[in-house]
């Protein structure tokens, strides 16, 4: 079977924990180095990896391309609006042809379904990096920050999530389910994760519950995560924002988690909106590492997918 990573359900624990480990082992390795220092074994010298981007992006643009600088290898950059695929060409055609030209295909996409369909036809390894259903590569990069931050591995971890049930949620579901952690959504009713990723995490036997009030998905937690409330590509809606309002992150509600919690945001953030600038701007916040972790595990994803790790 093709390794593709499209999200954190298909994986193995034991793939999931390869990848973290090896994320944490190149980071070491190159403390103190030049950032465009290829790494010392150049494990993807001559190695090309196409990046499509659907949508705007900061830390998926950035992380990525550096990920394959620092491997040995080169990088293909493109919009949808660069491409035939913006003019009409299918999913599939265009599949079809970089997997003949490329290595490995990153996207970030409106539509999942998009991605699997290059997946299912480019005959080599694709990439989410973000659909409206999953943002795996993200969750990676918050599960290493905690591990790296706390100096103990994720399994057995207690972790809140506060707000929107969009793809963070849905991701953080599947990680949580195949990692072992516990997890608490505290979502307000109607905007709920996903029900089959919520199903499929039940079958395997996760610890997730689905709570109505922050206070309660943050009592003792190690680490308190939220995301913007109205994602990309949505319109803002008065009524959203205002059943999401009692589920901001505010220093009276991260006093309810652990003494030594920590606070992560993919980013970017509307301070004031989901959180207050005090928590994100604060000493529990590792934000800054959060996105920094973006490239390290990155570099694992693509050296699992192509077959290295």
């Amino acid at each position: 079977m093709m390794p593709h990573f499209l999200d954190l359900a298909t994986p193995t624990a034991a793939g999931l924990r390869a990848i973290l480990d090896e994320a944490h082992r190149r980071k070491a390795a190159r403390a103190g180095w030049p950032r465009g220092r290829v790494d010392a074994d150049a494990p993807l010298a001559g190695h090309v990896l196409a990046m499509i981007f659907e949508k705007p992006s900061t830390r998926t643009r950035f992380s990525f391309d550096m990920a394959i600088r620092q491997l040995g290898g080169t990088s293909i950059v493109a919009t949808a609006v660069d491409m035939q695929l913006g003019r009409g060409e299918t999913v599939e055609d265009t599949a079809r042809v970089l997997g003949r030209m490329v290595d490995a295909v990153m996207i970030r996409s409106n539509s999942h379904a998009t991605l699997e369909t290059l997946a299912d036809h480019a005959g080599i390894p694709v990439i989410n990096a973000l659909t409206d259903i999953s943002h795996p590569c993200q969750v990676m990069a918050d599960i290493m920050t905690f591990e790296e931050r706390r100096g103990q591995k994720v399994e057995g971890s207690c972790w809140a999530y506060l707000g929107d049930g969009n793809n963070m949620a849905n991701s953080l579901v599947e990680a949580a389910s195949v990692l072992g952690f516990d997890l608490r959504l505290g979502v307000p009713h109607g905007y709920d994760p996903d029900q089959a990723v919520l199903a499929t995490a039940g079958c395997r036997g996760g610890s997730i519950d689905l709570v109505r009030s922050a206070k309660a998905a943050v009592e003792g937690a190690q680490v308190v995560v939220t995301d913007t409330w109205v994602s990309m590509g949505q319109i803002s809606a008065k009524d959203k924002l205002g059943a999401m309002m009692p589920f901001q992150v505010d220093r009276a509600l991260m006093a309810k988690a652990q003494p030594d919690a920590l606070f992560l945001h993919c980013l970017p953030a509307h301070r004031g909106e989901e959180v207050t600038a005090d928590v994100i701007d604060g000493p529990q916040s590792a934000v800054w590492d959060e996105a920094e972790n973006r490239l390290h595990v990155q570099k694992a994803i693509l050296l699992w997918c192509l077959g290295k790790l």
